[in-house]
């Protein structure tokens, strides 16, 4: 039996209180990470105000991923 070794994958680093996350057409800071939430800021970029957003982590780490978050 031929063993092949398969590529290994580029892991997306962790969420990290006070990160800042960039994309085509908003950024995402993250203030604070607990054990299931992550509470954040999503908005456009320079924007005046941006409102706190509360969800889950895996769902904001797929949500990164899809729109191709660059850690700033």
């Amino acid at each position: 039996m031929i063993k092949i070794k398969l590529p290994g994958r580029i892991r997306q680093q962790p969420l990290e209180a006070g990160q800042l996350w960039s994309m085509a057409h908003a950024n995402l800071q993250v203030a604070m990470v607990g054990k299931l939430l992550v509470h954040y800021k999503l908005g456009k970029p320079n924007a005046a105000r941006v409102p706190n957003s509360c969800n889950g982590i895996k769902t904001i780490e797929k949500y990164l991923k899809a729109n191709n978050a660059v850690l700033v």
